[in-house]
């Protein structure tokens, strides 16, 4: 047994391991998919962080990662096409104790369910969000989704995509978001840093995760994850030190002006000329979104974090209670009739 504190109370929790947040659901994911990964990464996870599991609640929308919630034995909701954030919104509101994590693909969190998206991460709500990006509608089987390279052939594009794709982590960061990360559904030791970092920030977490659809986007961040391309095509940040990257750690980012450029270590700058990582500057977060393969290595691991910034939940609790003060001993006829009232007259 181990102890946590709720409401000032220290209360004992059972020694968890990942199979007790595993239901006896079967798992119908395609075979190779990356969500396997993620949900394995999340159950090996949530034992470290000293909750009890009748605490979590997983929120999903529409699409195949949205088959979450049945597979974490925990507390759950399926919902609707894009609405996951709303109702996790309302699931935090009620019960602000609840750690509350969103699982759900680039077509549900950036199509239809947008706006709520950007919403929620402006509010900085206590939550945390998993973007499940494999960059296509794998449900449907095979349309052009909102991350989409531009020339996208698909079934819903047969000539190409016409779109630019959105950058979920610009748009994380022009939103105000506090907590901005991206990880890789291959890399377990990777995904366990990034989300246990992500469910312990307080306010709204997001983080991106690039996975493979090998059934309808193949091989689609195979750049970004395979032993092969990986070392040149990502870099790794860390908090206050500088951007490395390449096979033999030979290349590095600086800052000129207000751009970035990718330059050879000992050739075309010193190691101490190299731009260094500060999660908690947003100008450099922003930065950071820009960079995209070919032209620079993209980014992995925390982008941006802030833990000083009012949560959502507080600021709506805080309203209630003052309200509840200001209207303290009066009756309901007196709260009916108080305030702004007209006559309506025949």
């Amino acid at each position: 047994m181990s102890t946590a504190s709720k409401n000032g109370e220290s209360v004992s929790l059972p020694q968890y391991t990942a199979k007790d947040f595993t239901t006896d659901q079967d798992v119908r994911w395609c075979p190779g998919c990356g969500d396997y990964a993620v949900l394995t990464g999340v159950r090996k996870a949530l034992p470290k962080l000293g909750h009890r599991k009748e605490d979590y609640v997983f929120v999903s929308g529409i699409g195949c990662a949205a088959r979450f919630p049945y597979y974490m034995d925990t507390f759950g909701m399926h919902t609707i096409h894009g609405r996951s954030l709303s109702v996790a919104t309302g699931i935090k509101l009620a019960n602000p104790d609840l750690k509350v994590c969103i699982a759900s693909g680039d077509g549900d969190l950036l199509s239809i369910g947008a706006g709520h998206t950007v919403h929620t991460l402006r509010r900085n709500l206590d939550i945390t969000i998993l973007l499940l990006n494999n960059q296509i509608y794998g449900l449907t089987k095979g349309q052009y989704s909102p991350t989409s390279e531009s020339g996208k052939v698909t079934k819903s594009t047969p000539m190409g995509s016409p779109d630019e794709p959105l950058n979920p982590i610009a748009m994380a960061v022009a939103s105000g978001c506090t907590f901005i990360a991206r990880t890789l559904d291959v890399d377990l030791k990777l995904f366990d840093a990034v989300y246990l970092r992500a469910m312990g920030h307080r306010g709204t977490s997001f983080v991106e995760i690039y996975q493979d659809c090998n059934i309808f986007n193949h091989e689609a961040f195979f750049y970004a994850t395979q032993k092969e391309t990986r070392p040149d095509n990502t870099v790794m940040l860390e908090h206050g030190k500088p951007l490395i990257f390449g096979k033999d750690n030979e290349k590095g980012i600086v800052l000129e002006g207000t751009r970035l450029r990718v330059v050879t270590i000992g050739k075309d700058a010193a190691e101490s000329d190299l731009l260094v990582h500060d999660e908690t500057d947003r100008t450099l977060a922003y930065l950071l979104s820009q960079m995209r393969c070919p032209e620079f290595p993209e980014p992995l691991g925390v982008i941006y974090a802030d833990p000083t910034q009012p949560t959502y939940e507080d600021a709506v609790h805080g309203q209630v209670a003052e309200a509840k003060s200001k209207q303290a001993g009066k009756g309901a006829r007196e709260l009916i009739y108080s305030g702004e009232m007209w006559d309506v007259a025949e």
